[in-house]
């Protein structure tokens, strides 16, 4: 039997985010999230988490400007008012809604 590295599940990374939609540049955690814990995304590691991030909350999968569109559902949601880091927790805090600043 020829070893191909495989051990089981054990080396499937769980995934603890989901992007509801392709054209989505933020995905929604699936737990609670610790600040620098690995965030997997279909399988694999995609990046840190800059900030703890509750369940069923908004990260960032890119790096934002102000301004920026937020995407979620394939819909434009909001602008971030500051600049959000990849892995960043989007909320009232730093996302705007038609010039409201939300947080």
């Amino acid at each position: 039997m020829v070893d191909n590295g495989w051990k089981g599940e054990e080396n499937i990374m769980k995934r603890n985010l989901i992007r509801i939609n392709n054209a989505d540049n933020v995905a929604v955690t699936l737990v609670d999230i610790a600040r620098e814990e690995n965030l997997v995304l279909d399988g694999a590691q995609v990046f840190a988490a800059v900030d703890a991030i509750p369940y069923s909350h908004k990260v960032a999968l890119i790096d934002f400007s102000p301004g920026d569109h937020i995407i979620k559902y394939g819909e434009i949601i909001g602008k971030a008012n500051q600049n959000i880091k990849k892995g960043q927790w989007i909320h009232t805090h730093n996302l705007g809604i038609g010039g409201v600043v939300l947080g």
